[in-house]
């Protein structure tokens, strides 16, 4: 020691920095901070150069750059731009992978879930996005497969193609899962395919007993007037729905040849709703969520909302106060 530089014991940079002396001498004999000199005796010694070198790793080091790279920064191989820039590109994974198992957890304890559902969630939301997109479309071709009138269907399905985010919110993963559960679902899939297979033909299986070109010309007009009137946001408890009902179910007695009465609009209603799958309509709406759609309310099937303005008691099928 000449005196003219200030040299530090491992101890000193220990109380300097913090770092445990068994870190710093791990440090030193891997090559990562050599000593400066040696004293007499043997001991390692360090000059302030040191000091920043270990300050240095210390900092990369709780920023979780592994070891090569440090060695490869120090060694002036590799700049900190680049080992910062790959840094957080893992960073941002870390981030994702753990609020998508925050987002699990959060969904079980909600949904008080059994051992098994708790695995078989765990494998739903673990799947890459290939696999996804594989389940999915296993989904779709099995459909294709069981009913040879399923076009319309098939192509609705490719366009709602449910794509999950790599960092969901709770509400998208738990659509997820749930629509996950539809695909795999065996019944499900029967439903889907019985629906598509009455795609087609669909007007006059509703309304049976009438002509085909009859029954098309009467579902044409209703699913026309209450799809106008939901893009419109009509509330079926208000005075625009019964309006427009009242249109509908006037045009149904004159083409059918029966008055407006209640028995003719509980018929309505309930061939529409025969002709309404809500699962299936569970499934579109999860689709929405997962892909974060805004739901327009003239893309929402129109059989419930009409249904209920058909049911609502009218203003003279209202009972009279007594005297």
């Amino acid at each position: 020691m000449n005196g003219t530089t200030s040299l530090h014991s491992i101890g000193s940079l220990s109380t300097r920095t913090g770092v445990p002396v068994r870190t710093i001498r791990f440090y030193s004999d891997s090559g990562l901070l050599p000593p400066t000199q040696r004293t007499s005796a043997g001991y390692r010694c360090y000059d302030d150069a040191a000091l920043l070198r270990l300050r240095t790793i210390c900092v990369l080091r709780e920023l979780d750059v592994d070891l090569a790279s440090i060695r490869r920064v120090l060694g002036g191989s590799l700049s900190v731009t680049e080992v910062a820039a790959a840094h957080a590109d893992a960073t941002e994974l870390q981030i994702r992978v753990l609020r998508r198992r925050q987002s699990v957890l959060r969904h079980l304890a909600r949904r008080g879930s059994s051992p098994e559902e708790i695995s078989f969630m765990h494998r739903l939301t673990s799947l890459t996005t290939g696999e996804r997109h594989r389940l999915i479309t296993d989904f779709i071709d099995d459909l294709t497969a069981r009913t040879s009138t399923a076009g319309s269907e098939v192509a609705a399905l490719r366009t709602a193609f449910p794509d999950l985010p790599d960092d969901p919110s709770d509400a998208q993963l738990a659509a997820w899962v749930e629509l996950a559960e539809l695909m795999t679902d065996d019944d499900f899939r029967a439903r889907m395919a019985r629906g598509a297979s009455a795609a087609a033909p669909a007007d006059e299986d509703v309304l049976p007993g009438i002509p085909a070109e009859t029954a098309a010309d009467l579902m044409a007009v209703a699913r026309q007037a209450a799809g106008v009137a939901m893009e419109a946001g009509a509330d079926p408890e208000g005075e625009d729905a019964t309006v427009v009902v009242d249109g509908v179910v006037a045009h149904f007695a004159a083409v059918l040849g029966r008055p407006d009465s209640r028995e003719l609009r509980e018929w309505m209603a309930s061939r529409f709703e025969a002709g309404h799958d809500p699962l299936v309509e569970r499934y579109f709406r999860l689709v929405w969520t997962v892909n974060d759609w805004h739901v327009v309310p003239g893309h929402l099937p129109f059989q419930p909302w009409i249904v209920k303005v058909l049911r609502r008691p009218r203003p003279n099928e209202r009972a009279r106060p007594r005297k």
